[in-house]
């Protein structure tokens, strides 16, 4: 039996024609899941999939898969999670057939959802059904400054048991590109802080790096250290990596499995030297 990681990554998508496991023919979900345990769900964003779509996801990924599907910019964006029950009953009921399968539904909403917005947020958070886990994605500046719009943005998440979703974009920013994929992704992804919080168990980490993606090994390295230690403190993480095309994504993936995998390796040799410093001193 497959044993899902404890620390969960994903690529924002199935299919890319650069990835090297991409199949010529076949169904690409089936393949991707072969090497990845779970899929940042972007699709549902733009409009609701059909029935027999849904079971076919099902299908053909495995019982261990987890699907991370944000919900439709209809709610999110377009009514501002108001008056908005009749969609979003319709979106979970056409998601049914994945239920003990998703690993989080993702709200992400827009620049223009501020402070002023987060009556709307408490109430409609208060309206899901508990059977699912839920992050919340904010692009608004004042969610950002550590005051109090931040701290309080937190409390109701954390309250409500939802996971903040981090949207970490440093990298690309700090190294800009001038090729056309580059380009359009420093035009469209949001310049703000990264704050590394876990308002739930199971926080969701979005992290998007230049095409060179060695120019990311320093971050890969921080977030190793984050995610092993929310880890031991109990929480469930998925990470989704990012590249402008999407096309180095895979190869970034391997970069962060590598990191954890050494600083899992340090953790435990520290443990161990101190166990064996502790025992000897017992003597």
């Amino acid at each position: 039996m497959h044993e899902r990681s404890p620390i969960t990554l994903g690529l924002p998508q199935w299919f890319h024609a650069d990835w090297p496991f991409t199949p010529r023919s076949g169904d690409a979900l089936a393949h991707y899941s072969r090497h990845f345990d779970t899929v940042e769900g972007n699709t549902t964003f733009y409009g609701l999939p059909r029935a027999d779509t849904v079971t076919h996801w099902r299908e053909v990924t495995p019982e261990h898969f987890q699907f991370c599907l944000k919900f439709p910019r209809a709610i999110s964006h377009e009514a501002e999670l108001q008056h908005c029950a009749s969609e979003t009953a319709e979106f979970l009921d056409r998601l049914s057939p994945l239920a003990s399968r998703i690993g989080v539904l993702w709200l992400q909403l827009g620049p223009r959802f501020g402070p002023g917005n987060l009556g709307a947020l408490e109430h409609y958070l208060a309206q899901l059904p508990k059977d699912f886990h839920y992050a919340v994605e904010v692009r608004h500046p004042a969610f950002f400054n550590k005051g109090e719009d931040e701290r309080r943005f937190n409390r109701m998440l954390a309250d409500a048991g939802v996971n903040r979703t981090v949207f970490d974009t440093r990298t690309l920013f700090a190294h800009p590109a001038d090729d056309p994929d580059s380009r359009e992704a420093l035009a469209k992804k949001p310049r703000v802080p990264t704050h590394a919080v876990a308002t739930a168990d199971r926080p969701m980490v979005r992290f998007i790096s230049p095409k060179d993606t060695s120019l990311a090994d320093d971050a890969l390295a921080h977030w190793a250290t984050v995610l092993l230690r929310w880890h031991r403190e109990g929480k469930d993480p998925f990470v989704f990596l990012h590249t402008p095309s999407c096309a180095e994504a895979a190869t970034l993936a391997r970069q962060l499995s590598s990191a954890l995998h050494a600083q899992d390796n340090r953790q435990r040799q520290l443990t161990s030297a101190l166990e064996r410093a502790t025992q000897h001193s017992l003597f």
